[in-house]
């Protein structure tokens, strides 16, 4: 069944202009990779915002649409294999249904893996909101060799069952309409609840009864009760707050007696899900091959996979930064330059400071975000092409094996494969990885990757130290790093998460085309985030680190910043590094590159070979080896200090970075400094 596109007169409109009836609010669930992004990107198109949940670092989508002139409020809840207590998202997701009651829940499942999908509508059934399944990506599963009948489907479930393809805009005003019906009060509502194992239906009456009476609104009673059986820890800690004594002991008495009843909840809902596929689909003959087995008979191979993955990856980096460099350099050629030489003439007759306040402080700050941001679209499109079509899992899946040295696991390989190009995106690219624990840890993780920006510093600097040996001496710094990142892993999930790992469940999404207006509008969100947060924080520092390197006499050498290079010197000095190495490192916190700008002011040298040839006479390559090491592992550029603190959104954990990284790069400064002493460099 195809359904015309949606006109923009129906979808997207201004609410105000339409009624000022309160607007019908629906709730979008689903797991994981169900296409319930594309829903609702299609739906609410530039009328959503995303932020956080209260007091929740999960986020927070939220859109309008309009259809037959009324307002509906979508908010798409965070994706969920369950609504058992195990994660943020299932509590966030669970409690605004149970709370904010909204006038019907859209449960997006995947026709081609209804089986699994159908435990998520198992739990949602038996909450108060009605329910609508929306049976997405039948292309998918008759590519697949599945065949689904979905009105068979909707009288074996009790409720509406929309067909759909979201990604060519297949059934969803049929969604719409089967939204208004039901909202209208005119449709019979009448789901087919799963039921507890029949040996524990005595059980689940027993602690019904108990708890009568007992239960805070607006929790429905059996559902709370069920929770208990469950072993679920926010309801169970609920519930001892609102018993009393006597009770809450004759409740766990029971649960003490039956250790088995999560086992006995989860075959009810089980033995239910087998009989709503028995009823309705059809599966493909045995000994069929679909098309994603084909695939990942060489995609998700141990040693193929490898090679494949390698392949990608090489192609992503390539595509990311040899487009997108040139868009970078044209936008600092053109626009931040073009900017800086309007500013410029326009503040001739201002004073000196003023212009370099305005000039090098605000627009060159604000511009090192600027130029960012054609390597960040290209990154950001390319990966959402490979998650919307289902590559992401197989790179997770090859890759797991290696990143558990490091307390982590596959899905944070990539994020940080591309921090070799600029560790901003590889922070952003976190975003793929579902654990709040093993995200958090790749990104505190990220700034040990040597990114381009260092590379050029050790490209430069290291012949003037080296000579000859620098080619040996660069390749042996990286590997230092990416030695240190492994070292660094394993300790700080030893130390503050406690040597656990997330829950890693290997899910391989069926390969499907993906969706393009899905991945622009990504791409659009997460550029813009990027611009209005990042680039905030970045005018800020830019403007203090410019008025620390300008006073009081307007030349670096006499300023507030020698001054703290001076006064840090002491500390510099156990690594071999004087006053003007720690201004260099103090400066590339803006950019990298400023490393070599600032040596190039303050030795009068610029930053060509008259530059390398001073260097050499000035430092020894001890001194130098140092420097370079700290160089490596220093604290990243205020870009990524910037994202880090978005991503987080934690100072906590953003100045526990920062500290963590000038301890280990000042004490791998002091110890590669007195081991090349007592190697004679």
């Amino acid at each position: 069944m195809t359904t015309p596109p949606l006109s923009s007169a129906n979808v997207g409109a201004d609410s105000q202009s339409i009624t000022a009836a309160p607007p019908v609010l629906v709730a979008l669930a689903g797991q994981p990779n169900v296409g319930k992004t594309t829903v609702f990107n299609l739906l609410t198109g530039m009328n959503q915002h995303v932020g956080n949940w209260p007091g929740k670092t999960v986020e927070r989508k939220e859109g309008t649409f309009t259809h037959h002139d009324t307002v509906y409020r979508l908010v798409d809840l965070p994706g969920t294999y369950s609504l058992t207590a195990n994660s943020a998202e299932e509590v966030v997701a669970r409690e605004f249904i149970i709370r904010e009651q909204p006038d019907v829940v859209v449960a997006v499942v995947d026709a081609a893996t209804l089986e699994r999908s159908l435990y998520l509508v198992a739990e949602l059934l038996p909450l108060p909101a009605p329910v609508i399944v929306a049976l997405n990506m039948i292309d998918v599963a008759k590519q697949e060799g599945v065949s689904i009948e979905p009105d068979v489907l909707a009288a074996a479930l009790g409720v509406p069952v929309v067909p759909m393809v979201a990604t060519r805009n297949i059934g969803i005003r049929t969604m719409l309409d089967t939204i208004e019906y039901l909202v209208g009060g005119d449709a019979v509502y009448t789901p087919k609840i799963p039921q507890i194992r029949a040996d524990h239906q005595e059980v689940l009456e027993a602690i019904e009864k108990i708890i009568d009476h007992c239960v805070p609104d607006p929790y429905p009673q059996e559902w709370v009760a069920l929770k208990l059986l469950e072993g679920d820890e926010e309801v169970t800690k609920m519930m001892r707050a609102c018993l009393n004594a006597p009770q809450w002991d004759a409740v766990y008495d029971i649960l003490r007696a039956h250790d088995d009843a999560l086992v006995a909840v989860a075959s009810g809902r089980y033995e239910w899900i087998g009989r709503m596929i028995r009823a309705a689909v059809t599966r493909p003959r045995a000994g069929q091959i679909g098309l994603t087995e084909r695939i990942d008979r060489w995609a998700a191979h141990p040693f193929w996979g490898l090679l494949i993955l390698a392949g990608i990856l090489g192609l992503t980096f390539w595509l990311t930064y040899a487009i997108g460099t040139p868009f970078q350099e044209a936008l600092d050629a053109y626009v931040v330059s073009g900017l800086a030489r309007l500013a410029t003439a326009a503040l001739s007759g201002a004073p000196l400071w003023l212009q370099g306040l305005v000039v090098d402080g605000a627009i060159g700050g604000v511009g090192a975000v600027l130029t960012f941001l054609p390597i960040l679209v290209i990154f950001f499109a390319v990966m959402g092409v490979l998650e919307d079509m289902g590559y992401m899992a197989r790179a997770a899946y090859v890759m797991d094996g290696f990143m558990h040295v490091m307390g982590l696991h596959g899905k944070s390989f990539l994020p940080l494969f591309i921090g070799f190009g600029c560790n901003v995106p590889a922070v952003l690219g976190t975003r793929v990885i579902e654990s709040r624990r093993a995200r958090l840890l790749t990104i505190l993780l990220t700034p040990l990757i040597p990114c381009t920006a260092r590379l050029a510093v050790l490209a430069f600097l290291a012949p003037a130290f080296f000579g000859r040996a620098a080619m040996v001496v660069s390749w042996g710094l990286i590997l230092l790093a990416l030695a240190v990142l492994a070292l660094s892993g394993a300790l700080i999930n030893k130390v503050f998460f406690r040597g656990d790992r997330a829950a890693f469940i290997m899910e391989l999404p069926l390969y499907h085309v993906p969706n393009w207006r899905t991945i622009g509008l990504l791409v659009w969100q997460r550029s813009i985030s990027f611009v209005k947060k990042a680039g905030t924080l970045i005018l800020v520092v830019s403007i203090i680190i410019w008025v620390l390197s300008t006073l009081p006499g307007g030349d670096i050498e006499s300023s507030y910043l020698a001054a703290i290079g001076q006064f840090l010197e002491p500390v510099g000095r156990l690594a071999g590094l004087d006053w003007r190495l720690i201004v260099a490192l103090l400066t590339s916190f803006i950019a990298k590159e400023n490393t070599i700008a600032s040596l190039g002011v303050i030795f009068g040298a610029g930053t060509g070979s008259g530059l390398l040839e001073t260097l050499a006479e000035t430092f020894s390559p001890a001194t130098g080896l140092s420097f370079l090491v700290v160089q490596m592992l220093f604290v990243p550029c205020v870009a990524t200090v910037a994202v880090i603190k978005q991503e987080t959104d934690s100072w906590r954990w953003t100045l526990f970075n920062l500290g963590f990284l000038l301890l280990i790069s000042w004490s791998a400064g002091v110890a590669v400094y007195w081991l090349a002493r007592l190697f004679g460099l």
